[in-house]
């Protein structure tokens, strides 16, 4: 009898197979991860990095941030291009002096740079943390001088720390209140910024000379210091301000301890903006007023016409102060009395002229000449808005 010999056992594969097999399977792997990555290129996919980078140095900045949401790979190759010096220098403007040389529009212009920038940036570190899109961020701004404290040669000319403001503020719109509090940490210790503060706050204050306010015409230098900090209290996140307190500071400050002129005041109002000085008018018109806030309204029109402003901002500034009131009749009468307060100025400023009371500067007619010059001004421009209303 013949027996059978049972063959029935695993046939274990040759080691060398086997690891070749993991090596093909892992380079398939890694070509398919290059072949999605060039396929969430497009069109771009057959252009090299450098080609590449010369089609970007033709968009606008919108345009590069529309661009940055196709895809990660197109985003990543974003970030290296701005990372590059051709993509610095192009992406991070640095003329923020003297702009106003040229008008508000290359102002306003260099501003909507950094707003695009910032929305570009935040676009393009989407899927980072918030420490690591912060880091990359600040490498990135860190060339340009003016946007450190102490970093720019002339503060008070330029424009560095507004447009560094924007790009924050457009780079953090969305965020919830943790992300902004990062933020903010990260940029205290950049800059030292609570020890800084601390010295502020604990130093010497400034002043006003009082002196200067009640004897005489002042210039704007000596106010738009104040000014300027009015504004700060009046601002939408100064919380702990409501409108009427800063309105009632504004009218505390020109008559304590006594009364400043009305020029001074309607200075200190025209640089304090546009809402400030409407909100503090307005308030005049709401408690009966009407002749005190006439001869407010004389005083901007003698400020427009001695510092160069735009009558038309009178002008439409008394058009505002118009709709508060309730009546034709307080309307009519607020009016009249801006009309009468023009000739009393008149008349006083003339006869300080006639009597022959005269300075070295020989400041009595020259204040009466700016007055007669502001009053032709200002009616000229009620006759321009009266003209273009009954031809419409």
């Amino acid at each position: 009898m013949t027996s059978t010999v049972s063959t029935s056992y695993t046939l274990i594969p040759n080691q060398k197979y086997r690891r070749s097999n993991r090596r093909s399977r892992r380079f398939c792997k890694i070509l398919d991860i290059d072949s999605q990555s060039l396929s969430t290129l497009g069109d771009f996919k057959a252009l090299p990095i450098e080609i590449f980078q010369m089609v970007l140095e033709h968009l606008s900045v919108k345009d590069i941030s529309m661009l940055s949401m196709v895809s990660k790979t197109i985003s990543s190759r974003l970030i290296n291009y701005i990372s590059t010096p051709s993509g610095n220098r192009r992406l991070l403007q640095k003329d923020f002096h003297n702009l106003e040389l040229s008008g508000k529009r290359q102002g306003s212009c260099i501003l909507e740079h950094y707003r695009a920038l910032g929305l570009l940036l935040k676009r393009c570190t989407l899927l980072l943390p918030t420490k690591d899109r912060l880091k990359y961020i600040h490498n990135i701004l860190s060339e340009v001088s003016c946007f450190k404290l102490n970093g720019c040669p002339n503060p008070l000319h330029c424009l560095g720390l507004q447009c560094y403001g924007v790009f924050l503020q457009t780079l953090t719109a969305g965020w919830d209140e943790l992300e902004c509090h990062r933020v903010f940490n990260f940029l205290c210790e950049l800059s030292n910024l609570p020890r800084k503060m601390q010295t502020v706050v604990s130093s010497k204050p400034g002043h006003v000379v009082w002196q200067k306010m009640i004897e005489g015409p002042t210039d704007e230098t000596s106010l738009k210091g104040l000014a300027d900090a009015i504004k700060l209290l009046y601002d939408t996140e100064a919380k702990e301000w409501t409108a009427d307190d800063v309105i009632s500071l504004v009218d505390e400050l020109s008559v304590v301890p006594r009364e400043w002129l009305m020029e001074n005041n309607a200075r200190l109002l025209i640089l304090s903006g546009n809402n400030i000085c409407f909100t503090f008018m307005a308030s005049k018109a709401v408690n009966g007023r009407a002749v005190e806030l006439a001869r407010l309204m004389v005083f901007l029109a003698l400020v427009c016409e001695k510092d160069l402003y735009c009558m038309d901002w009178t002008v439409k500034m008394m058009q505002k102060v118009c709709q508060v009131f309730s009546t034709p009749g307080e309307k009519n009468n607020f009016l009249q009395s801006v009309e009468n307060a023009f000739a009393h100025l008149v008349m006083d400023m003339l006869q300080s002229v006639m009597s022959g009371d005269r300075d070295e500067e020989d400041s009595s007619f020259l204040n009466l000449f700016h007055l007669v010059n502001a009053q032709a001004n200002f009616h000229k421009e009620i006759l321009y808005l009266t003209l273009r209303s009954t031809s419409t």
